[in-house]
């Protein structure tokens, strides 16, 4: 999938609040609106390279730029939360997502009760409710999630599972914005309970995969599934 650009490279100065970072470009300190609102500790820092999108020059927003990368430790890092979702929709619809090939995409931003899920798919077996989470922690090879506590995503979880149960399918594809990571794991000790409804889902019979994606500058592809370790 294309990465639109140009991406222009900065310096991390600091993080005022979740979703504004200020970077040094070109020798001035520009604020740029961070659109992960994730704790993002382990890959921002004072010194870090970023990597920021100029906003459309007809917009009204009132930041002129987005931080949609990082580097850490020779690793491109997609930052865009919003990315895993347009790339599993291409990969919908191109039929070139291994672990999705035998679906066909119903539509996008189904709601289903209270919740709103990202996908609605439909294979020979019959509907089937996809929810697609962005990862973009890895330490020691070992891609966890979340990295911040969500109550929101432990929900969305527990409906998937309460989903199963009741006869249809449904599954959860975690999208690792990077490709250095070796294995995936709930992060329990920073929240436990989405973990305990992670594990609890995939013992109903949601389907649960995370794939590994090769970031550069300007696109990123499909890398490799990693297995799951769901003990904590």
């Amino acid at each position: 999938m294309k990465i639109a650009g140009p991406l222009l490279p900065g310096r991390f100065i600091d993080r005022p609040n979740r979703f504004l970072t200020r970077v040094e470009l070109d020798g001035q300190i520009v604020e740029s609106h961070l659109p992960d609102p994730g704790r993002l500790k382990e890959l921002l820092f004072p010194g870090t390279t970023v990597y920021l999108r100029p906003a459309p020059v007809e917009s009204k927003r009132k930041t002129r730029f987005s931080t949609v990368m990082t580097e850490h430790n020779g690793v491109l890092i997609s930052l865009d939360s919003t990315l895993p979702n347009h790339f599993v929709k291409e990969g919908l619809r191109n039929h070139s997502l291994p672990q999705l090939r035998d679906f066909e995409l119903v539509r996008p931003e189904v709601k289903f009760g209270r919740h709103r899920f990202d996908f609605l798919l439909r294979s020979k077996r019959g509907l089937f409710y996809l929810e697609v989470k962005s990862v973009t922690f890895v330490a020691e090879g070992i891609a966890r999630f979340p990295d911040a506590v969500t109550e929101r995503g432990a929900r969305h979880v527990a409906t998937l599972g309460e989903i199963v149960v009741n006869g249809t399918e449904a599954g959860i594809l975690f999208v690792c914005q990077r490709h250095d990571a070796k294995k995936f794991q709930p992060m329990f000790d920073r929240d436990p309970h989405f973990a305990h409804e992670l594990v609890l889902a995939h013992e109903r019979g949601v389907n649960i995969w995370c794939i590994t994606t090769k970031v550069s500058l300007d696109e990123m592809v499909y890398w490799q599934e990693i297995p799951l370790s769901l003990n904590a």
